[in-house]
Order: structure tokens, then C-alpha cells, then sequence
């Protein structure tokens, strides 16, 4: 199945490249912003139902805010009025970052797109719903929200990206709020292609600290969404395009215990460059013991897909 970052959003604490014997599977699937979710640990019971109760939470958070499909949700109510009072920190959050997106790509980005898809989902003529289409008419600040004339709202297209931190996140409130035991029991952690900012990132792992066997992170330097991910954030890396042939990356994979794996060799499995992980599962038949050897290691590595071996880029 071709996995595809709009429709489905899949939440993992799990490791295609660990033992089966090692924990137990707790998942939980549903729907969320208009798309799939799945969310997999791989932990004991008693540490995998608290941390999925975490990432749920969360993202009943998110969809509270931001979900069309509950006429109860923070959206749709601004929808219905047009005025908003006192929008909740994150819902600013986002409104902010919609602003910045839509500058980034010269309008071509504009949550005020919403009348125009319910009039095509109607099979009603899209003119008049196409001319409500203007982000500079929604006037928002911390005090209030209010929408042009006629205007609705769709946040479908940049909030289901808050489900890919959730994971990480999720892992630091652990931390922080003292559940060590929580974080030093789970096993394989493995973040594939994950669009997060280095620098948020790098404060996570730094109060995350080193896991055992060490969290996994599955990059490729050509990833060619994570590279307009980076420009629409105002030109900040994301840690699934990391470089791991550069030096000052490898020292850092040692300094905070993880494992970075380059998988650029595994054939593209699309034009984005972004799901090539999937690939990893056909690699398992031949290769599975041996991968599975490799997670103890930290440092940077690339992967050798013929020999389905990790091949170490720093001594």
C-alpha cells in the first residue's frame, strides 16, 4: 500500500527493524481531520497504555480545535458565525502559521479555500465560492477571530502535520513529568522521515535522553517533501533530511545515543522521495536478523539494501 502523508497519518513508537519477541503491539486506529490514524507501540502493557492515553489526548487536542467534521469543534464554529473571541493559544498558533505559509508560497496556500471545496463537493458552480477565496480578509490576534463575508475555513492541509510530533513529544512529557521508568522500558523507537525541526528536536532528545536499544531515526538528504516542509517553515531543517556523511552530524548522533540511518540506497518509491521506508518491510525475509543486530549501535550509518546491512560513516 502507498502511504501518503494527506490521507493517512501513522503515529509510531515501533520498529520494523526489531525482534518480535522484544514487546507486545498495542495499536489504535481511527479517523482524525479527515484522515486515517494509526497509532503502534510496541512496549509492555503498562507502558504502552499510558503513553497511548498521552498521544491521544493530544490528538483529541488538535482535532477539538481544527476538525470540520464536528460542528462542536473550534473551526467549525468560527465557520458558522464568523467571529471567533479569545482563540486558544493553539489555534493562534496555527493561524500565525497559516499567514507564514501562505506568504511563503504567494497565496498559493490559503485556508480560505474551504466554500470552494463544499461547493464542488455539492456539485454546485464554484465562481461565487471561488471568490471568497482571500486570506489577507481574515483579520485575527489574540483578542479574536473574525472571517470575511461568506468565508470558511480548512486547516485540513497544515494541521494533520501536528500528528508527526506527537510521538516525540509525547516521549518528552514523560520526561518531564517524571515518569523515567515510562521511557527507560520502552523499546525501539524509531521516527521515519520525520518532519520536525532540528533545532525542537534536538531540545526533545536532550531531555528525552539515550533510550535502549537507541532511538532509530530514518533520514534521506534527497527527501524532496521534507525540503518544501523546510521552506515553508522559513528555511528551517527538518531532522528526516539530516546529512549523515557530515561530520558534525555523526558527532552528534554519539553525543545524544541514537541510531541515524541513512536509507537514500532504497529505490524512491514515489517523486517526493519520502516513503522509502516503506520499502524497508521487503527487505525483512533476507535481512531481518541482521538489522536487527544493528539497533544497539549509535552513530551515523547508511543502509546497504543488497546486503541488508548497516554500514558505519564515522569511526
Amino acid at each position: 500500500m502507498k502511504l501518503n502523508r494527506r490521507r493517512f497519518l501513522s503515529i509510531s513508537a515501533a520498529c520494523m527493524l526489531a525482534t518480535p519477541a522484544r514487546a507486545q503491539i498495542h495499536r489504535w486506529q481511527g479517523r482524525a481531520l479527515g484522515a486515517e490514524v494509526d497509532i503502534t507501540l510496541h512496549a509492555p502493557a503498562e507502558i504502552a497504555e499510558p503513553a497511548l492515553d498521552r498521544a491521544r489526548g493530544s490528538l483529541d487536542a488538535v482535532m477539538a480545535q481544527f476538525d470540520l467534521f464536528d460542528p462542536a469543534s473550534t473551526v467549525s464554529r468560527l465557520n458558522r458565525t464568523g467571529h471567533l473571541d479569545a482563540p486558544d493559544v493553539m489555534f493562534r498558533r496555527l493561524m500565525q502559521a497559516c499567514t507564514q505559509v501562505h506568504a511563503a508560497t504567494g497565496g498559493l496556500f490559503d485556508p480560505t479555500v474551504q466554500p470552494l471545496w463544499r461547493a464542488l463537493a455539492e456539485g454546485q458552480p464554484p465562481e461565487a465560492a471561488r471568490a471568497l477565496i482571500d486570506w489577507s480578509r481574515v483579520r485575527h490576534s489574540a483578542a479574536s477571530v473574525t472571517l470575511g463575508e461568506g468565508q470558511a475555513l480548512t486547516f485540513n492541509g497544515i494541521a494533520q502535520g501536528f500528528a508527526t510530533d506527537l510521538v516525540a513529544e509525547a516521549l518528552r512529557q514523560l520526561r518531564l513529568s517524571g515518569q523515567d521508568e515510562v521511557i527507560a522500558r520502552l523499546s525501539d523507537v524509531v521516527l521515519a522521515a520525520p518532519d520536525i525541526d532540528v533545532d525542537v528536536f534536538r531540545k526533545q532528545i536532550e531531555v528525552i535522553g539515550p533510550l535502549d536499544p537507541p532511538m532509530a531515526i530514518l533520514v534521506a538528504p534527497d527527501d524532496r517533501a521534507l525540503r518544501i516542509s523546510a521552506g515553508l517553515a522559513g528555511a528551517r531543517p527538518r531532522i528526516g533530511r539530516t546529512n549523515a556523511s557530515t561530520p558534525a552530524v555523526q558527532a552528534l548522533a554519539k553525543r545524544y545515543g541514537v541510531l541515524l540511518v541513512d536509507i537514500s540506497a532504497i529505490g524512491a518509491v514515489d517523486g517526493t522521495h519520502h516513503n522509502r521506508f516503506a520499502s524497508l518491510v521487503q527487505l525483512m525475509p533476507e535481512g531481518g536478523d541482521r538489522l536487527a543486530e544493528a539497533r544497539a549501535q549509535v552513530g551515523a550509518f547508511i543502509l546497504d539494501p543488497v546486503s541488508a546491512t548497516l554500514v558505519a560513516l564515522s569511526r
